[in-house]
């Protein structure tokens, strides 16, 4: 998709808000895609409650509409994008992503995503169903680079659309954990090509922006370093 900014909805105290959250916080999202998220999000809701034929067709009718403007602002195709709005059902909800920061003398653990054109990332993915957000990070992390690490802290809870990410057709909670290594050697798994650890100044270019951005990066280290730091959310 094109590329995008991001807001702090009104009555946001930014004053109250981590550093590196309050100088994001006067991008703007562009209106299409927030429209269309929540057309989409409409209709989700709708088809799940409607209790008639007509209103069944008038929310499919929207949740097409927010399929075009997906498409009328992006290079995504049309067929594609429907069919992945028709295939969410229930209450619309934000969708949840984990993140597992590993730091050790100063270097933090990355793994380049076979599926993101080999861009490096810190490890993660969607939560699962049925596993708590410290099961789902220590399970990734497991699949993802051989090690078994165990959750010291909730570094933070962002928005995805609030932290300056590409655009996303679904809303997206993003939940970041600082890790300790209990057991296992790096090793590259099914998702990965390579594992490795970069110093603070020795993050690499290519970054998988859909998935880590170099602020959070930044902000893990300092939570690293600062045991008392409270969590960062929104």
């Amino acid at each position: 998709m094109v590329g995008h900014d991001k807001y702090f909805g009104p009555g946001a105290d930014s004053g109250n808000l981590p550093k590196i959250t309050r100088q994001l916080s006067t991008i703007m999202e562009p209106a299409w895609l927030v429209w269309a998220r929540e057309l989409q999000a409409i209709a989700q809701t709708g088809l799940t409650f409607a209790s008639s034929t007509f209103d069944r067709e008038r929310y499919t009718a929207i949740r097409s509409l927010a399929a075009r403007m997906m498409v009328m602002h992006s290079d995504a195709n049309f067929v594609r994008v429907e069919g992945l709005f028709a295939e969410q059902a229930g209450y619309a909800t934000p969708k949840v992503d984990v993140r597992g920061a590993v730091i050790e003398d100063g270097r933090i653990l990355l793994v380049r995503e076979i599926a993101d054109s080999g861009r490096w990332t810190m490890p993660g993915g969607w939560a699962d169903v049925n596993q708590s957000p410290s099961e789902c990070v220590t399970r990734e992390l497991r699949e993802e680079t051989g090690l078994e690490v165990i959750v010291r802290k909730l570094a933070g809870v962002y928005d995805r659309t609030r932290q300056g990410h590409p655009p996303h057709p679904f809303h997206v909670y993003r939940l970041f954990f600082i890790c300790d290594v209990v057991g296992g050697t790096p090793t590259a798994g099914l998702e990965t090509s390579e594992v490795a650890f970069f110093g603070e100044n020795e993050i690499p270019q290519d970054l998988s922006m859909e998935r880590i951005l170099p602020h959070q990066i930044r902000r893990m280290f300092e939570h690293a370093r600062d045991k008392d730091l409270p969590t960062d959310y929104d």
